[in-house]
């Protein structure tokens, strides 16, 4: 792809971009608060007024983008970059300075709260960084009244005999005089470590009163002084997802799956930094747990020569099993022991967001491509007699357990990506007893009857039927839309592969999985497009999406038919107080937690009636 293509394809989001030449080399890395508007401006004529810049489009010949929160988190993340990379045509950010950090000495036996452009492994808290020393003076000037710690060094503090200056102007406790004990300095300091932690948001609300009270006194001066601090305090204290102060190695894996496929973005964090983003995608057909396929990327990408870190932050917990196998398998290539963490809160579970959003710009990316939906559309229709490729396609799925809990999902892709409002649920109404064909002929039935009086609300006929299944399905989809009265409907199915076995030489069984297989109406045999076909990913994907809708819908009604179940064996619990209790409480577990008082606030539900709920689910264990 050109990188003019890639250029109109950039999201409008903050980030940070890297230019490339032929060979891979980063020419330029820059920030944006909207990467598509500020990149779209290198492709004018006249550039963006810097002269180095048609020399740097004449050498460019790739794109990269790393999307984040904020742009001050992409002004940060942009000068580890261009540290690590040294672009020919950044002139700013290529010395070895570093953004200030907050540093409290919590070792010494009265902390002190410094700015600092290096992080050493000495015991101290770091905090940080800030990307504007003017706003973080004017922090520390605040905390410096609002928090009266020291600020003298440990020269001065031990030979001081009275209180210095600042004990009079800015309000320093002065514990050189013993003027404040240790443990009132201790309980000081450890607020001041909520506050920068962004857990303790008094001093900001506090802020907020004193701007409003100054307003009323009609104060102005007083109230623009303090809005000013107030901004300094906002802007200093946002937190930083591309900077840690944890000296730790991690990969941090983002995914994000649809069906089918997944894509994985992988930030590269190296000392606390991250210094790179990677993209991968994964095909399918994928296994339909989540772990499962995060644990086969973890073996793909860290099986060749690549260095594995400390920590590798996932985004599904793959299982305490299967993560242990991993956790040895990645130490015995480290030759030291390597840690797989699943954040649920915190500065992991903020770059694992970050790394999950790279994850979906990549995948849009994907699809966006020619390659990724305009071809393959193109290739189905050409492969099935069409002739146009279809805009719309719906399919078809059906699911149930030996007849119980039937429903079918219909899923709806426009243009090659899933259709949301376009989506339904079916619960099959007339049919008792597993018959699947049945099942889909009533679905498509009620989908395709047209309803004069609710013909406004009625979804437009797809170009595309796919129904999931073969020859069988295929028949059962044909009848149901001659009973309907549609008539011209593309319809096909599709059937999954086969694992056939033959011989081999010497007596051997070897298994050969089949292609997959599209049925048409009239025609005996199926089309077999090749393994690489792209109309063949994009069925796949259309029928992934509808099997898991359908699997979603079906896993809900029988969840729901359990919690029924049981609660109807509880004495005096009838359709309507089961209900109540199951709107309450929201699920069967935590009615089993409840107590009998918890019990009792539920309408229609005595005191005597929770003790005897209470007491079955405490019998039953």
């Amino acid at each position: 792809m050109s990188v003019e293509s890639k250029i109109k394809r950039l999201p409008v989001k903050p980030g940070v971009y890297l230019m490339k030449d032929a060979s891979g080399v980063v020419l330029y890395v820059g920030k944006a608060k909207n990467l598509r508007i500020r990149v779209r401006s290198y492709l004018r004529p006249e550039g963006d007024g810097r002269a180095h810049v048609r020399f740097l489009m004449a050498r460019t010949r790739d794109l990269d983008w790393v999307v984040t929160d904020s742009e001050k988190e992409a002004l940060i993340l942009e000068n580890n970059l261009i540290k690590k990379h040294r672009p020919r045509y950044n002139v700013d950010l290529r010395d070895d300075k570093t953004y200030l950090s907050l540093r409290l000495s919590v070792a010494d036996e009265f902390p002190k709260l410094t700015m600092v452009r290096r992080i050493a492994n000495d015991g101290a808290l770091y905090f940080g960084p800030y990307s504007s020393a003017r706003d973080l003076r004017a922090t520390i000037e605040l905390l410096q009244k609002v928090f009266p710690m020291r600020s003298c060094s440990a020269r001065e503090f031990s030979s001081r005999t009275r209180p210095c200056l600042f004990h009079k102007t800015r309000g320093c406790s002065a514990p050189c005089c013993g003027l404040i004990d240790k443990a009132s300095y201790a309980e000081m300091v450890d607020e001041v470590i909520l506050f920068l932690k962004g857990k303790n948001d008094e001093l900001t609300k506090r802020l907020k009163e004193e701007m409003s009270a100054a307003a009323v006194r009609q104060d102005f001066e007083e109230a623009a002084l303090v809005r000013d601090r107030l901004r300094a305090v906002e802007a200093t204290l946002e937190r930083q997802k591309v900077v840690t102060h944890s000296r730790i190695d991690r990969d941090v894996l983002g995914w994000v799956r649809e069906g089918g496929e997944a894509q994985f973005a992988v930030l590269v964090v190296r000392s606390g930094q991250v210094i790179d983003r990677r993209g991968y995608y994964l095909g399918g057909p994928l296994n339909e747990d989540d772990g499962e396929v995060v644990s086969e990327f973890i073996r793909r990408y860290y099986r060749g020569q690549r260095i594995v870190p400390n920590e590798v932050i996932l985004p599904v917990d793959p299982g305490s099993d299967e993560r242990e196998v991993l956790e040895l398998w990645l130490g015995e290539r480290r030759k030291r022991k390597v840690r797989l963490h699943t954040p649920r809160r915190g500065e992991k579970l903020e770059l694992l967001k970050m790394a999950s959003a790279n994850a979906a710009e990549l995948l849009s990316e994907r699809r966006k491509s020619k390659v990724g939906f305009e071809a393959a559309l193109e290739e189905l229709a050409r492969r099935i007699g069409m002739d146009a490729p279809p805009k719309r396609i719906e399919c078809f799925d059906v699911s149930n357990f030996q007849g119980r809990e039937a429903v079918a999902g219909m899923i709806s892709f426009k243009d090659g990506f899933p259709y949301k409002p376009g989506y339904r649920r079916f619960t099959i109404k007339t049919i008792d007893g597993p018959d699947d064909y049945a099942m889909l002929h009533e679905a498509l039935t009620r989908r395709f009857t047209q309803d004069p009086e609710r013909k406004k609300k009625q979804p437009p006929l797809p170009d595309l039927l796919v129904i999931d299944g073969g020859r069988g399905q295929l028949s059962a989809a044909l009848k149901a839309l001659e009973d309907a009265g549609v008539e011209n409907q593309a319809v096909i199915g599709l059937a999954k592969a086969r694992t056939l076995s033959g011989d081999v030489t010497g007596g051997a069984r070897e298994s050969v999985r089949s292609m997959e297989r599209i049925f048409l109406p009239g025609r005996k045999n199926p089309v077999v497009p090749p393994r690489n076909s792209s109309a063949i990913f994009l069925l796949q994907r259309v029928r992934d999406e509808a099997h898991r809708f359908s699997i979603e819908f079906h896993r809900k009604l029988r969840k729901k038919r359990h919690a029924a179940s049981e609660l109807d064996e509880v004495p005096g619990v009838g359709p309507n107080r089961r209900k109540a209790l199951l709107r309450h409480f929201g699920s069967l577990k935590k009615i089993k937690a409840a107590t009998a008082s918890e019990l009792g606030e539920v309408s229609g539900v005595s005191t005597v009636l929770a003790r005897v709920i209470e007491d079955f689910f405490n019998a039953k264990g």
